[in-house]
């Protein structure tokens, strides 16, 4: 059988099923693993995301906590001894102050190294903690495409001025963090045009936001196609094997039907891929 996707799979899913080769027992450029996945909260659209505040329409709930703060901590502590990367799910602001709680706190304990520690979502940031994770440094690991359907309700959810802050990619990358973006498949399809398109023109599923939503936080094209690319690779320590059209990297390439940086914004989504090739060699066309 013919593999044309390469996998970043959590160590949770591979334990001990015997699939990992490599010298180092992590895997090959085809399965890989080496990063462990946390929760810190849960979701915004069940009202179930960490806040600092009450939600707007549910007064009585500021969301959970997945993990209690100082499980997290020493949770976030064992993996990092075993020199694994750290993905942790937080989506609220008070569960992204917490986990940046953790990562400080562990860094001090275990002294400088090349961590790349991942808040996967980054959703909704207290613009107090966009310095933290810039001086960590942390990932702000995101899928644009969920702003496509979150802009239609956060603001009833959380009030304008936190909603202001969703998908913040712009004072992020201005503030010198490095952005990852991805689908989150299969709550979302994967479907990386679509998380260029919603990156730079924030318009929203039901057609509200012709202009954007919260359009101070869109950025260019060539910004989300970095994310998108070489920042991703970066984010699973793979950036000197893929994620740029290199001589000597991983021949994994997509051809869209036109160009994307040649169109308008809105367009963007129209773009097709045309053929796309995986190890030198073309898999769909």
């Amino acid at each position: 059988m013919r593999v044309t996707v390469r996998l970043f799979a959590r160590l949770r899913d591979l334990a001990g099923s015997g699939e990992l080769g490599g010298g180092d027992g992590r895997g090959d450029a085809w399965l890989r693993a080496g990063v462990v996945k946390g929760f810190v909260d849960g979701s915004l659209g069940s009202r179930t995301a960490a806040f600092h505040e009450p939600y707007e329409d549910a007064r009585d709930t500021r969301g959970l906590l997945v993990t209690a703060p100082e499980d997290l901590r020493e949770w976030i502590a064992g993996a990092d001894a075993a020199g694994l990367q750290c993905a942790i799910h937080a989506i609220g602001d008070r569960a992204i102050a917490l986990l940046l709680d953790a990562f400080e706190a562990v860094a001090a304990r275990h002294g400088a190294r090349d961590r790349r520690f991942r808040i996967e979502h980054a959703q909704h940031v207290d613009p107090r903690d966009i310095r933290r994770i810039a001086r960590l440094p942390a990932i702000a690991s995101m899928q644009p495409s969920h702003l496509t359907e979150d802009g239609r309700w956060a603001v009833q959810a959380i009030g304008p001025v936190r909603a202001a802050m969703t998908y913040a990619c712009r004072s992020l990358r201005e503030a010198g963090v490095r952005l990852a973006f991805g689908s989150d498949w299969f709550v979302m399809p994967p479907v990386p045009i679509a998380g260029l398109a919603a990156a730079v023109t924030r318009r929203t599923a039901d057609g509200r936001h012709p202009g954007g939503w919260i359009p101070d936080q869109r950025i260019a094209l060539d910004a989300a196609v970095r994310a998108s690319t070489c920042d991703a690779a970066h984010a699973s320590f793979e950036e000197r094997i893929k994620g740029q059209l290199t001589p000597g990297f991983l021949a994994d390439i997509v051809v869209l039907d036109r160009d994307p940086f040649a169109l308008p914004p809105e367009d963007i989504e129209s773009c097709r891929v045309a053929m796309t090739m995986v190890n030198g060699e073309f898999v769909y066309e």
